[in-house]
């Protein structure tokens, strides 16, 4: 096989990328309108006019198509500050995700419905602790939890999560701008007693 043929070029790549954008948004589709469980590939083709052998380039079944999915959201949305570069104290985009979530509101039962929320809280966990811990190092913080930026991040990331879910079961009690100061309030307070103790827990190491 020649080399070339190998080689990846911007036609190619958006060739792709729709492809599997409307395998996406037919999945996404198809999961407001029936159970997970009963669409088919098939269907997802039909709705997609795509062709079971293109599918079959890019996924192995729909739960790949599906993780797919969640993965490219996750990405999108755990950098959304870092690709922006905004100056603000902010370590997760709280508002954007609270109100796109709150507009996909039928996607959320859905998944609920099928017991693919818990996949959404378990890789959402991972993409926002590593998207945490890269604008907290950005963030003017305390060089004192240098070492600790992990653990603080995935706790944050936890946070966020948990914070989420509680908001969708109280039928998004508050406006997304109201989570998201009260998230970076827990946030910054959080920062501010772990710079405090640890500073008290090196003072008492150097007086024993």
């Amino acid at each position: 096989m020649s080399r070339k043929t190998n080689q990846s070029t911007p036609k190619t790549d958006a060739r792709i990328r729709r492809t599997r954008d409307a395998l996406g948004d037919a999945l996404i589709a198809l999961i407001q309108e029936k159970p997970f469980q009963t669409v088919t590939v098939q269907r997802i083709l039909d709705r997609a006019h795509i062709g079971r052998s293109t599918f079959y380039v890019h996924y192995r079944d729909k739960d790949d198509l599906f993780l797919s999915e969640l993965e490219d959201f996750l990405e999108s949305m755990s950098t959304l500050l870092l690709r922006r570069q905004e100056a603000s104290m902010r370590v997760a985009p709280v508002r954007e995700l609270f109100a796109h979530v709150a507009e996909m509101r039928q996607l959320q039962t859905a998944l609920v419905a099928a017991g693919k929320m818990h996949d959404f809280v378990e890789m959402g966990q991972g993409y926002f602790a590593r998207a945490i811990e890269r604008r907290l190092k950005q963030l003017p913080v305390s060089s004192t939890i240098d070492s600790q930026h992990a653990a603080i991040s995935h706790a944050f990331a936890g946070a966020l999560l948990s914070l989420m879910t509680w908001w969708l079961d109280h039928t998004a009690s508050g406006s997304p701008e109201q989570m998201d100061d009260l998230y970076h309030q827990m946030v910054w307070s959080g920062m501010a007693c772990s710079s405090t103790s640890s500073r008290s827990f090196d003072r008492s190491r150097q007086l024993r």
